[in-house]
């Protein structure tokens, strides 16, 4: 009799991507998924094919959420951002992998982004306490009035992902749109949406609210369709849409008068972005307040 332990191979657990629409990880509803490859179309993982129906889930998150985020102070959403960046410190090499599958690159261009999209993240957190200094404060006016500006944000906002970059372009357009106080329904790069639905984890264990960001995967005409055509949009990103498309959809948003970003090219996602994408989708209030008589002297109160 033997004593040695028949050996039996062990079959590998494939990791199960999903949607993630207000802090939730559901499939598609329709049960429909697309093959997603590498760079050398060796199949990478079954993605969901996200609907109409998804889009509109997604925008009601979105508008649910936006109430408590928008108005949450800007410092708060700056620890927030950061704690997100911790985050994806610790699944740094989870990362590493799916950008170089995603995109043909090799593991130490890989990292390199990854690093610059981490660092990303950071640059944002910094700005959430500080951009309304830069596009807000007192007007000199004629009269006995304070007349103050400050940045709101605009609302919900509709993000198409850029295509080529798959993690750095992904973050690069999500984290200005957050950082100042909307929320934010992502349409994932359609040939590489691994890396996005992998953040919708992180941003599930980190402290930031369900519903403030939602990633969908899919056919981005078919998904972004319905969302610059959604009453309760306020405002469209077209990073990914090609030229055909973001005029498509450009008609579209203007029914209800959404904020519309063109798709602008961009030679280098990891160039400092500056705050022109923060700014976009930004409202100016502008309070008028009297500071009471003035007397012989010249001044208030």
């Amino acid at each position: 009799m033997s004593d040695k332990t028949d050996k039996t191979e062990r079959l590998s657990v494939f990791k199960t991507y999903k949607l993630y629409v207000g802090g939730k990880f559901p499939r598609s509803e329709s049960g429909r998924v697309y093959e997603v490859s590498d760079a050398k179309g060796n199949w990478l993982a079954n993605v969901p094919l996200a609907s109409r129906k998804d889009a509109r889930d997604a925008v009601v998150a979105a508008r649910k959420a936006f109430g408590a985020w928008s108005g949450a102070t800007a410092y708060n959403r700056g620890q927030i951002l950061y704690r997100v960046a911790e985050m994806l410190e610790g699944r740094r090499e989870q990362f590493v992998r799916e950008v170089a599958d995603a995109e043909g690159l090799s593991k130490s261009r890989a990292a390199s982004a990854v690093d610059a999209t981490i660092d990303r993240w950071v640059w944002y957190a910094g700005w959430t306490d500080k951009i309304a200094q830069v596009t807000g404060g007192a007007n000199p006016v004629a009269g006995p009035f304070f007349n103050l500006s400050s940045p709101e944000p605009t609302g919900v906002v509709a993000v198409l992902a850029p295509q080529e970059s798959s993690f750095l372009g992904l973050v690069s357009v999500i984290a200005p749109v957050i950082a100042t106080g909307n929320t934010a329904v992502v349409v994932a790069s359609e040939r590489s949406p691994l890396p996005a639905l992998s953040l919708g984890e992180v941003l599930a264990t980190s402290d930031l609210p369900g519903g403030v960001v939602n990633v969908l995967s899919g056919r981005t005409a078919e998904i972004a369709a319905p969302l610059a055509a959604h009453q309760d949009v306020n405002a469209i990103d077209l990073a990914g849409a090609d030229e055909t498309l973001a005029k498509e959809l450009e008609i579209a948003a203007a029914d209800n008068l959404k904020r519309v970003l063109r798709p602008q090219p961009v030679d280098d996602w990891s160039a400092t972005p500056g705050t022109d994408r923060m700014t976009a989708f930004l409202e100016t209030k502008t309070v008028w307040h009297p500071t009471g008589s003035l007397g012989a002297s010249g001044s208030s109160y």
